[in-house]
């Protein structure tokens, strides 16, 4: 059974869940229940049902939201037509999009003018590639794998750009990106690649924490992109790995025969999960918790306007 539990650093939230998590939280306190959140502000279900019993109430539509209301965009964005409704609509709005992801919307929107069009890496159905993708009525293009490369039309390739989710594994979506500047060899890249910086800095943490355990273990919801990402960098690198809401998803089965366990947690799961999981692992047997050397981030991003409390 195991004996060890090697911490990955950094694992839980980034910058942009605390600041989405905390425009919820300063509006009930300023504006008080209910206020109105479209889509998960965050893809984490201790976090979305910590919110719903503090008055958070969230929709998919707007036609769920009474006049009036208070609305949170989520962390993964919107569309302009959904901007452009809830604007009409006469809703007080703020918006929790992580600036990350606001900066590939900026991109977007710069780059159509100067007449690009756009080939967008991502996972269809996420809420943050229809919010990316929703910045245009038309000309941007998604592919979900190398296969996908093949299929794709645009209308004209002399200014064609490339763009993607924020969250997907670096190095799926670098081997993407190879094929699609093999296929069209002039297409715009970004500056600076848009998967974030905790995105990139967690899966580098199970990239060197899997060779040194029998089992890594990943806290996070299913919905979580990233955190999916992290369970499987440490497959890919041979470490058998599994991804839990809450500790009360560990199988003891799991652990037989495996001294040392790794454990990391998605940039949307809060570290009482990671406590919890730490106790029920030590329960099954483990004496120790070592944190792994890691990256310390300090990026922290600014609040929307309007949300100041009173002393």
């Amino acid at each position: 059974m195991p004996q060890e539990i090697l911490l990955a650093e950094p694992r839980g939230f980034c910058a942009g869940v605390d600041r989405a998590i905390e425009i919820v939280e300063r509006a009930l306190a300023k504006f008080g229940r209910p206020i109105y959140v479209r889509h998960e502000i965050v893809h984490n279900t201790y976090v979305v049902n910590d919110l719903k019993e503090r008055g958070a109430i969230f929709i998919e539509e707007l036609d769920d939201v009474p006049p009036g209301a208070t609305l949170v965009f989520s962390a993964h964005g919107v569309s302009q037509a959904i901007q452009r409704e809830a604007e009409r609509r006469g809703f007080q709005i703020f918006d929790a999009t992580c600036p990350l992801v606001t900066k590939v919307h900026v991109e977007v929107a710069k780059l159509h003018k100067e007449g690009y069009e756009f080939i967008m890496i991502g996972h269809k159905g996420h809420p943050e590639v229809e919010g990316t993708m929703g910045q245009l009525e038309s000309g941007i293009h998604l592919v979900e794998d190398v296969a996908d490369v093949a299929r794709i039309q645009p209308g004209q390739t002399d200014k064609l750009a490339v763009v993607t989710q924020t969250t997907l594994s670096v190095d799926d979506a670098a081997e993407i990106t190879d094929a699609v500047v093999a296929r069209f060899p002039l297409i715009k890249k970004p500056k600076m690649q848009d998967i974030c910086y905790a995105t990139q800095n967690r899966q580098d943490a199970v990239k060197v924490m899997s060779p040194q355990v029998d089992i890594v273990i990943v806290v996070g919801s299913p919905t979580s992109s990233n955190s999916n990402r992290l369970r499987e960098v440490a497959k890919k690198l041979g470490t058998d790995s599994f991804m839990v809401d809450n500790a009360d998803e560990l199988k003891p089965e799991w652990f037989e025969g495996r001294s040392r366990v790794g454990l990391t947690a998605g940039a949307s799961a809060p570290e009482i999960l990671v406590k919890a999981v730490i106790d029920r692992i030590k329960a099954l047997g483990a004496v120790s918790v070592r944190k792994m050397d890691g990256i310390e981030e300090t990026v922290k991003f600014p609040l929307p306007k309007g949300l100041k409390l009173d002393a």
